[in-house]
């Protein structure tokens, strides 16, 4: 397609589901899903907002004081009914963080939650969803938050279309996080509002392809909401990949009711990462991001997908996991590999990043550290975990010290965009407002699907 301009605010009306927009008071079926450490900041939630979409603030990884303060000036910068949300992104080492969160969402009035990185439904989860929970004017079951599950496996997005497992309901009711009457209605509805397909993305990802996923997950919500007689049908976003208007119109396609970016969000204007990061991802090809260990589930061998074009962070993380996983302790390192190590990729030695490492979890998580303490193992994967924090930190702070280290989670949705936008003066991160690549992408999605059904229909008639 030709390089876009932006062409006043038209509404994109075929695009998505009109349910969609109702639910949530938006005139477009398009989100900008969360990225952490406020990466997808307060600026671009009410960006999106005021202009008629919804973003989620990237609350994971933010400490909860933060977290309040960037909630605090959301609701005030905007107008009663404009629609945002906050990401609550699993936590396996430390649940009660969940709960820290969706305690903070449920006090502050957050009406909406973006569901991330969870493989089953937690009882914090519930707990949002359902609390105040309520029988509507012909007795059906309403809940008074929505939660938006970001899934890139059919038997997850199961879990997520059918109703909470009894026994989480069971345990919030005896800890009095839910009455009777709030667990009895959320036996009848879904623990999810709405579910994201996520298919290969920055970030976190299972690698997964849009054609395959999304038809299985709207066939598998279909059957499971017609079984259940659901009052309300549960939508189904597409994320992962969509940086250009044909990626775009091809989800709505196939049927999605809205669609998810990430990768293309954090090179804009409101995004809150360094400027330094934003000059390299204007620069990104589709070709230049690559797979590395995830820090936070660094054991488990899960991956997530970065920059690599002029980086050193993916080899040099990927060669990290090898050796944990070849290697019982630090000990068995060979002495050329450990001193590479904490020379050129640390710059500090390992008793540095052991007792910064070891500073943070007496604080935060003790019982964590008495099981690391005894494990050399363990304790190996600690101090390697501090190089993938480290490696953000660096990304988000900018500056010229260890640029090569910055750790950037982006899918090849931004090489895609940068191509489209190219010779453009969208092609300077600096003219890209997070809303307004938004309106760019439905307009030309609309555009497209409009030239396409036109040229279907002249060869018909042909």
């Amino acid at each position: 397609m030709a390089a876009p301009a932006l062409r006043g605010k038209r509404k994109n009306r075929m695009l998505g589901s009109s349910e969609f927009r109702r639910q949530y008071g938006v005139c477009q079926a398009y989100v900008a899903g969360s990225m952490y450490k406020g990466i997808s900041s307060g600026d671009l939630v009410v960006a999106m907002a005021r202009s008629g979409m919804m973003g989620f603030l990237g609350a994971g990884g933010m400490r909860l004081d933060r977290v309040e303060h960037e909630i605090l000036e959301i609701q005030q910068r905007l107008a009663a009914g404009q629609a945002y949300g906050v990401n609550l992104l699993a936590n396996l080492d430390q649940p009660e963080q969940e709960f820290s969160i969706v305690e903070l969402c449920l006090a502050m009035g957050v009406p909406n939650i973006e569901a991330s990185a969870f493989m089953r439904v937690h009882d914090s989860l519930v707990w949002y969803r359902f609390k105040g929970a309520y029988s509507g004017r012909n007795g059906e079951p309403c809940a008074r938050q929505r939660v938006l599950a970001k899934v890139s496996q059919p038997e997850v997005a199961a879990l997520f279309l059918n109703p909470p497992p009894e026994s989480a309901l069971r345990r919030l009711v005896a800890q009095g996080r839910l009455s009777a009457s709030e667990a009895d209605i959320a036996s009848r509805m879904p623990v999810a509002s709405d579910i994201c397909v996520e298919a290969d993305s920055g970030g976190h990802t299972d690698r997964g392809v849009l054609l395959v996923l999304l038809p299985a997950m709207l066939r598998l919500r279909e059957r499971i909401c017609r079984e259940r007689r659901y009052a309300q049908r549960v939508n189904v976003g597409a994320a992962g990949g969509i940086g250009a208007p044909e990626a775009a119109a091809a989800a709505f396609l196939m049927g999605a009711d809205f669609i998810v970016t990430g990768s293309i969000n954090q090179c804009t204007v409101e995004a809150g990462t360094s400027s330094q990061v934003k000059d390299l991802l204007q620069t990104v090809e589709i070709g230049d991001t690559g797979y590395a260990p995830a820090g936070d589930m660094f054991e488990l061998g899960a991956r997530v997908q970065v920059v690599r074009r002029g980086l050193l962070f993916p080899p040099r993380a990927n060669e990290l996991y090898e050796l944990y996983r070849r290697h019982a302790s630090l000990d068995e390192l060979e002495p050329r590999v450990s001193q590479a190590i904490q020379e050129k990729y640390f710059r500090r030695s390992f008793d540095q990043v052991w007792q910064e490492t070891r500073e943070y979890y007496a604080r935060c998580n003790p019982q964590r550290l008495a099981e690391i303490e005894q494990s050399p193992k363990a304790r190996m994967a600690a101090i390697f975990r501090w190089y993938f924090i480290h490696s953000t930190r660096l990304a988000l702070r900018g500056g010229e010290e260890q640029k090569a280290d910055y750790q950037i989670q982006c899918g090849p949705a931004m090489g895609a965009f940068n191509t489209w936008v190219k010779g453009s003066r969208y092609e300077d991160w600096r003219c890209r407002h997070v809303d307004e690549i938004g309106m760019l992408l439905l307009q030309g999605a609309e555009e497209y699907i409009h030239d396409a059904l036109s040229r279907n229909a002249d060869a018909v008639a042909g």
